[in-house]
């Protein structure tokens, strides 16, 4: 479960290993990191990088790219090497540009049925 990502990830912080997140998913509303994402205001979850920032971990961004019929080909890029001097929102913001430039580059692999845009930013009380 999820939850226990970051306690599983220290637990295991001396061996080699690696850890994906699949950045499908839409958070809470109150809980994200609001940007523009394809034009929308979206809503993504900020628990990579802060994961990445606290260990200090590499973040890797990592693509597919459909080479044929059932064929793909996967390429791993690094994002940070070390994500604990960036400044806050700066891995989640890159993240998201990245994924934006592969959409628009291959929209016919993105899964379009998906709501990504089903929450609405709420509203700032200026009170």
């Amino acid at each position: 479960p999820m939850r226990n990502t970051f306690r599983e990830m220290v637990r295991y912080k001396q061996e080699v290993s690696a850890t994906a997140f699949i950045a499908d998913q839409t958070p809470a509303p109150e809980n994200a990191c609001w940007t523009s994402f394809l034009n929308q205001d979206t809503p993504v979850f900020w628990g990579t990088e802060r994961i990445a920032r606290k260990l200090n971990y590499p973040v890797v961004y990592v693509s597919v790219r459909r080479t044929g019929r059932g064929r793909y080909r996967i390429f791993a890029e690094t994002l940070f090497e070390e994500p604990a001097r960036t400044p806050e929102g700066e891995i989640t913001l890159t993240h998201t540009r990245r994924l934006e430039q592969e959409i628009r580059q291959q929209p016919e692999i993105w899964l379009w049925s998906h709501r990504r845009w089903k929450h609405k930013r709420p509203l700032v009380n200026t009170q």
